[in-house]
């Protein structure tokens, strides 16, 4: 994920989302890949990849972890307002914001 997050800073954004589906073969039930593979995927101006990515992770996260549900939230808040859907952002930032 370090490097991952490092190709991402660094604008070699296939190469980080490369990295990350490496790591989800070998993890693929693990909440913190998909969230970040849905930032690169956001990055890359995918957004229905990025949106599909968060909600993957919020599946995996369980009830237990309500900040990285709610990161995934805003996530699909940022990809829902990027593809024109203002209420679809609304009502993910809502659920965001109920989460804290």
């Amino acid at each position: 994920m370090d490097s991952a997050r490092a190709d991402n800073a660094a604008g070699r954004l296939a190469n980080a989302a490369a990295s990350l589906e490496r790591a989800l073969r070998i993890e693929p039930r693990n909440p913190r890949l998909w969230q970040e593979l849905s930032r690169v995927r956001l990055s890359q101006r995918d957004y229905v990849q990025a949106e599909s990515c968060a909600a993957r992770s919020n599946s995996w996260a369980g009830s237990d972890d309500g900040t990285l549900r709610a990161d995934n939230w805003r996530l699909i808040a940022q990809a829902r307002e990027a593809r024109g859907d203002a209420d679809g952002a609304r009502a993910a930032l809502d659920t965001a914001e109920r989460l804290k």
